[in-house]
């Protein structure tokens, strides 16, 4: 019987012009802590995308390439990149197989892409996935609204929060962010 990998904790979020991805350095196989940091993030495209993953992690990477491909063939649309990626997962026999969860984001938007052939985009500029998924984003759901922290605080703090309270997720944090450009005329 194959140990089910649990691991990861990923969370967007965008505040103020500024987009920023984090992910926890843990992976689990059964009751043991098998690495404590694992990189799960990833900038792209020069680093105007950034992409994280949720699950197990030979999966994840043959997603993130197939993303990259479909981000590099529609480089002004993050949206179109991710339905692309979604609909291959979601048609392809091999793809379908495959045990993982993508978040994807770009100075303008943040979206969550699954196996189902989903590609989410969260009202509230916060997407979190994983096993502490939730409690990250409970935890930035109110520093968005109740501090205020920038978008790479919050997600330190949501990150470090989450850490004590899902036993899948630690503290060896690491972020990522693009900052969106000033609109012309504006320093």
């Amino acid at each position: 019987m194959t140990k089910k990998v649990r691991s990861t904790t990923v969370l967007a979020v965008s505040k103020d012009g500024s987009v920023v991805l984090g992910a926890d350095g843990q992976v689990t196989t059964g009751e043991s802590v098998m690495k404590h940091k694992a990189r799960k993030i990833r900038s792209l495209l020069d680093g105007k995308i950034l992409a994280g993953f949720a699950g197990s992690v030979a999966d994840a990477l043959t997603l993130f390439d197939k993303f990259e491909k479909q981000a590099e063939a529609h480089p002004t649309s993050l949206k179109r990149a991710a339905v692309e990626l979604a609909r291959e997962w979601r048609t392809d026999r091999y793809l379908r197989r495959l045990d993982a969860m993508l978040i994807v984001a770009d100075a303008s938007e943040i979206l969550v892409i699954s196996g189902n052939g989903d590609v989410i985009e969260p009202d509230d500029e916060i997407a979190a996935i994983g096993s502490g998924g939730p409690y990250a984003m409970a935890a930035a759901k109110a520093l968005v609204h109740f501090s205020t922290l920038d978008a790479r605080e919050i997600v330190l703090q949501a990150l470090k929060i989450t850490s004590e309270i899902c036993i899948y997720t630690n503290d060896e944090i690491t972020m990522e962010e693009i900052k969106k450009a000033p609109a012309a005329g504006k320093k």
